[in-house]
């Protein structure tokens, strides 16, 4: 499928301004303002980045409102003309170096309004990426949600149904999903993926530092997220050769190509730039897989569990002591004046933790120990029967 895919878009008036013209920082200027990113960079803890079809041209993809952008030509009357596709495209040294940011741990999620897959295809982890106008590699089922995918484009637009169904299996073997699978692509009028939308929005609000690179910042909703890092006391960083909407609520305006930006500021940060093997998907970031409990090893049973390592404060032992219980123990052995009650009732001592790990909270005294009151003493003189004394019946004078 040609890297043209606006011509399968429904028509459209309003596509925002196209054909302004391109601005570029000295060489001097250029640097210096990579400096500084580099900074910003470094004192960050939580970046976003916001991607726009100027980081892909360089791959030949086209953009859309740059000085040859398809809806630029369009205007001009004229018809675009390209050769690549979107199977054979590579990503380029922007895409490397966010994923170069990202496994050093600097980049924390990215915005995309791309819809050529670049990103997820050059190895950047899906679950920090959010693709606002959809992916021309997925189809997504319709009924569970399920996405798949694909070598190859999809070839529909407009979430539109692709012809096949979701393969799902259900809990308990019971049959397949059989959900239809429709593009995952926005036309104009499609409203954004919930998930991937809420995602960004809440990356956006988190975020400290917002750097938007290759975008005009002219489609909405996704221009205003920069905005929304901004208004938190979040800084923000534009890098696009055209003037965009958002320049004067910029802390950081750099006009230059964003793969001469990208390659002066990973060698400020001191990364270099990862090798692209060819297509590689990432579904979850190796750093936010949620790492295995740590366990206790286990307690062999010997002796049938009441040997000298087992049920005897042993710190390895099943006796459900453990390690702090041993420490009394031992602490009250080497002292002769030690005393003798048990040791949990020892002021200050740790109750022994629990078969499902729990501790309890030190006992700061010991209990008080009561003494049952003295029997009454028997009097032997009168019969048990009479004790106590019966009451005397009514007399008739008092009837």
């Amino acid at each position: 499928m040609s890297v043209n895919y606006a011509a399968g878009l429904s028509p459209y008036a309003n596509k925002g301004v196209c054909g302004l013209p391109e601005v570029f920082d000295s060489p001097e200027e250029l640097q210096n303002k990579v400096a500084i990113l580099a900074q910003l960079v470094q004192e960050s803890q939580y970046m976003v980045v916001h991607t726009g079809a100027g980081i892909s041209t360089s791959a030949g993809i086209p953009d859309f409102r740059g000085p040859n952008g398809v809806w630029t030509m369009e205007e001009r009357g004229e018809t675009p003309h390209f050769d690549t596709t979107f199977e054979a495209a590579r990503p380029s040294v922007t895409h490397l170096a966010l994923l170069a940011l990202q496994r050093a741990g600097y980049l924390k999620y990215i915005i995309s309004q791309n819809v050529d897959g670049l990103h997820m295809r050059s190895g950047f982890p899906r679950n920090l990426l959010s693709e606002l106008h959809g992916n021309m590699f997925v189809e997504e089922c319709g009924k569970c949600g399920k996405q798949y995918v694909r070598d190859t484009v999809i070839g529909v637009m407009g979430l539109k149904p692709t012809g096949r169904r979701c393969a799902v299996i259900r809990s308990r073997g019971l049959r397949a999903c059989r959900g239809k699978l429709i593009g995952t692509i926005l036309d104009w009028e499609d409203a954004l993926p919930d998930r991937d939308l809420s995602r960004a929005d809440e990356a956006s609000r988190q975020a400290d530092l917002a750097v938007t690179l290759g975008t005009s910042l002219q489609i909405k909703p996704s221009a205003n997220l920069p905005l929304v890092t901004k208004r938190n006391s979040g800084k923000l960083v534009i890098v696009n050769l055209q003037p965009t909407k958002h320049d004067k609520h910029a802390n950081l305006r750099i006009s230059g190509y964003v793969d001469e930006v990208m390659t002066r500021l990973l060698k400020l940060l001191g990364l270099d730039l990862p090798e692209w093997e060819g297509p590689t998907v990432c579904e979850i970031a190796a750093e936010t897989v949620a790492a295995p409990s740590a366990r206790r090893p286990p307690r062999h049973r010997q002796d049938g569990g009441r040997g000298e390592r087992a049920g005897r404060g042993h710190p390895g032992g099943g006796g459900g002591r453990g390690l702090a219980a041993a420490a009394v123990k031992a602490e009250a052995s080497a002292s002769p004046a030690a005393p003798t009650r048990p040791l949990a009732w020892k002021t200050g001592a740790v109750r022994p933790p629990t078969r499902r790990g729990r501790s309890h909270a030190p006992l700061t005294a010991p209990p008080t120990l009561r003494a049952w009151p003295a029997p009454l003493p028997r009097n032997d003189s009168k019969p048990s029967h009479s004790w106590p004394r019966p009451r005397p019946p009514p007399s008739a004078s008092s009837q």
